[in-house]
C-alpha cells in the first residue's frame, strides 16, 4: 500500500474512518528522517491491513504544533481514533513491526471503558 501524505485538512478523516493508522512526522532537512523513511516504507508492505501516512512539519506546521512535535522523527499510532503511541526517534523495523503487532492487539472496548472511567 502506498504511504499516504497528510494534511491538516484531512487528518482527522483519516484517523477517524481507519482501524489502525500510522503516523510518520518527518521533514527533508532532517537526516534521521531520511535514514528511517525505507524502513517506514518496509514495514508499511508488511501490514497492509494499516493506515502509513507521513507529515512533512514544514508544509503542515498545525499539525506538529497540534501534537507538540519538538523532535523528528516523531511516530504516532493510532487505533479507532486513540492515540496508542508517540515517541520521537527512529525506530528499526524490528521495533516498528513490534508497534504495529501490539497496536492491532489493543481491546478498544476495554480502553474506551477505562477512558470513560478515568472521566
Amino acid at each position: 500500500m502506498a504511504i499516504l501524505s497528510l494534511t491538516y485538512q484531512q487528518f482527522d478523516e483519516v484517523v477517524q474512518s481507519n482501524d489502525l493508522v500510522v503516523v510518520d512526522f518527518w521533514a527533508k532537512w532532517c537526516g534521521p528522517c531520511l535514514a528511517f523513511s525505507p524502513i517506514f516504507e518496509n514495514v508499511s508492505n508488511r501490514h497492509p491491513d494499516a493506515v502509513f501516512a507521513k507529515v512533512n512539519i514544514d508544509e503542515e506546521i498545525e499539525l506538529a504544533q497540534d501534537f507538540a512535535v519538538r523532535s523528528i522523527p516523531f511516530l504516532m499510532i493510532f487505533r479507532r481514533e486513540f492515540a496508542v503511541f508517540a515517541e520521537a526517534g527512529a525506530q528499526t523495523a524490528t521495533q516498528l513491526d513490534a508497534l504495529v503487532n501490539e497496536a492491532k492487539k489493543i481491546d478498544i472496548t476495554s480502553l474506551r471503558q477505562q477512558i470513560q472511567n478515568q472521566e
